[in-house]
């Protein structure tokens, strides 16, 4: 237990460190532009400009941080906030990864088998890209032109992910499936604009919910 703890611990001071060089990385793009160019904005402005995206991306930022850290881990919590496009990337990632494995998410086997799965995600999707960026630019245009047979198959690409990742946990776990798809149908019918970002930690609530109440009534 005490070599669990300082693991955490150690995983908790590097996280928070490559965190913090991670935000002032991303400050310091803007403050170059500002200090080059000599223009700097009113707290006005940069208010007026950031208050919609943070009435909207705060509160999400906030949610995922809770819904998706007994999922990720410690090592794959940072890996994953620190490397970004988490609920279509890392997550499913490491879902499948403990999947395959068959471990559970909230065990000392889950938090390795997710810093891996995280951490190769990220590497793996960086080479990817570079690579296919590289060797693609000339066709890319054309294939994603409006007028591209190929065209609609671009759009299906994450609900293709996503569909094909949650049928093997719903044909598993069908009782539990049933409150939040039907919950997040509803929300979508009602409100198709919602993002993932928000639906996931939404389903994620439910899911917990439903499963107590089975549990409760004896269902499970």
């Amino acid at each position: 237990m005490k070599k669990e703890r300082n693991y955490v611990d150690k995983t908790h001071t590097f996280g928070s460190v490559w965190s913090f060089v991670m935000l002032l990385v991303l400050l310091t793009v803007p403050l170059i532009f500002c200090i080059f160019y000599n223009v700097w904005p009113s707290f006005k402005e940069v208010g007026q400009g950031l208050l919609p995206v943070a009435l909207m991306f705060y509160p999400t930022a906030i949610i995922e941080i809770v819904a998706y850290t007994p999922l990720l881990g410690t090592g794959g919590m940072y890996l994953s906030f620190t490397t970004g496009n988490i609920s279509n990337l890392k997550l499913p990632c490491a879902l499948g990864a403990l999947d395959t494995a068959k471990i559970k998410s909230n065990s000392e086997e889950g938090e390795v088998i997710t810093t891996i799965a995280v951490a190769t995600s990220a590497i793996v999707t960086t080479i990817i890209i570079a690579v296919f960026v590289l060797a693609l630019k000339p066709f890319i245009p054309k294939l994603t032109d409006p007028d591209s047979l190929l065209a609609p198959a671009f759009k299906q690409v994450m609900p293709a992910l996503f569909g094909a990742l949650g049928a093997s946990y719903f044909s598993k776990h069908w009782k539990v499936s049933i409150l939040p798809i039907v919950v997040l149908t509803l929300i979508v019918i009602i409100s198709g604009s919602i993002g993932a970002g928000v639906l996931i930690p939404i389903g994620v609530v439910v899911a917990l919910l439903g499963t107590l109440a089975l549990y409760k009534l004896k269902w499970l």
